[in-house]
């Protein structure tokens, strides 16, 4: 390295090692001092050599986005046999959020999510390497749908692709993103849970219908300098258990057919019963394993974020097997029913803008799903939760970029068109003459 490098290396070394989020940087006593740092650029850069010494994976922008429609339990007492009460004491549901029109989808939802995480952290579209959209209700069955929300957003230089773990994808997702920021092949990782559940459930259906809704929620990772972010992961799967909540039929096992559409097997189904024992012992049980594992006591524990599908299983297995505090234990579930990926990043996002996150906080999140799966993770929140100013001169920029990506994306299906139209090369070998072949 000559010298001009090391003077490049050493100052965004400093400059990683005194900024988060590009707007606040670190006091002496590890605490973020919010009257420094004006003109910071939007999140630092660390060189390679540093990354691959000492990194963390912080989260440093997150959003949510949830369709407006809203389905109450007394709507479906119009639709099924249920009762408002029913449905509140066996799940603390009382509303939920579902798709209304064809072009609200989980790729469009989870793109607005993603808007939301990237503004809240500063960041430019371009700047982000990976996406991994967590989902159980995919655009297709490929593409994948982390690829369309890619092109929707212009995120022009980030691989994508879709994890299918249910309902603990969010979690498996985070894990993953850790991974490829410590191994050095990341430094912005764009982390999303999107479905749309509503068009995978049979609304005659009681025990399935009054549980799921739409949503999406999306965090926004980066490779720091700065201890904290994800420091810890558990994950898990039961497959002996795979028939216990299952969509049956759309798969290699069994394509589509006019036997499997009849027949209903294109819809959620699942044993109630059984999927609630599993839940309340390993929403415990992953809990504990992920604080032994990151070196924190369960006392130490400042907010935990757990998968939003039942409020008896957060009851039964967090607040009663744990003894965590109910103040402890962010639940929404009575807005939004259980919104699989989406459901832990939407409560966080609900969380921050609550002030139940703050600089310093130990936080865990854990969930479970279909597989059987499960997953945990700590995070030590390390950034300021306060919303980055917004200018007329930031949101036409971003929008801007958005339209520019929306043009780019029309301008390749075109050309893709015109070449497709186009008369191939002729590669067949030219006719000789009379006189070559006599020759040969």
């Amino acid at each position: 390295m000559n010298e001009q490098e090391h003077e490049n290396s050493q100052a965004g070394s400093n400059y990683a090692a005194e900024n988060v989020n590009g707007t606040a940087p670190l006091s002496s006593n590890g605490a973020f001092n919010h009257h420094t740092a004006k003109g910071a650029q939007p999140l630092y850069r660390a060189s390679f050599e540093q990354r691959r010494i000492q990194p963390y994976a912080q989260i440093i922008g997150w959003g949510y986005h949830i369709p407006e429609r809203i389905v109450t339990n007394h709507d479906l007492e119009q639709i099924v046999d249920t009762q408002d009460e029913w449905i509140r004491a066996r799940t603390g549901i009382q509303e939920r959020r579902v798709v209304a029109v064809p072009q609200e989808t989980t790729a469009s939802l989870g793109a607005r999510a993603a808007r939301k995480a990237l503004e809240m952290a500063d960041v430019h579209p371009a700047k982000v390497d990976l996406i991994i959209c967590a989902t159980s209700s995919p655009e297709h069955i490929f593409p994948a749908t982390a690829s369309i929300i890619q092109d929707n957003l212009g995120l022009i230089h980030a691989g994508a692709f879709d994890l299918s773990a249910a309902c603990s994808g969010f979690v498996y997702g985070l894990s993953i993103a850790r991974g490829h920021i410590l191994a050095g092949d990341a430094e912005y990782v764009l982390v999303i849970g999107a479905e749309t559940l509503s068009r995978w459930v049979d609304w005659t259906d009681r025990a399935t219908c009054v549980l799921f809704g739409d949503g999406a929620g999306a965090v926004l990772l980066a490779a720091s300098d700065v201890p904290g972010g994800v420091t810890a992961s558990v994950l898990g799967s039961d497959g002996s258990g795979a028939e216990l909540l299952t969509i049956p039929a759309g798969g290699s096992a069994s394509p589509a057919s006019l036997e499997t559409v009849s027949s209903g097997s294109h819809y959620i189904q699942m044993d109630g019963r059984a999927v609630f024992r599993f839940a309340t012992r390993i929403m415990a049980d992953a809990t504990r394993q992920v604080l032994d594992k990151a070196g924190i006591p369960i006392s130490e524990v400042d907010l935990v974020v757990p998968h939003q599908a039942n409020k008896r299983i957060i009851q039964h297995s967090v607040l009663r097997q744990l003894k965590i505090p109910e103040d402890k234990v962010y639940v929404n579930v009575q807005k939004y029913g259980n919104t699989s990926t989406a459901s832990i990043p939407i409560a966080l996002c609900e969380a921050i803008d609550e002030g139940k996150v703050a600089p310093g906080d130990n936080l865990v999140f854990v969930g479970f799903g279909a597989g059987l799966t499960w997953g945990a993770c700590t995070v030590k929140w390390s950034v300021p939760v306060e919303k980055p100013e917004s200018t007329w001169w930031k949101n036409t920029q971003r929008q801007a970029t958005y339209q520019a990506a929306a043009a780019r994306s029309m301008w390749k299906r075109a050309i893709r068109r015109i070449y497709s139209q186009m008369e191939p090369l002729t590669l067949s070998r030219p006719e000789r003459s009379t006189e070559e072949e006599q020759t040969t």
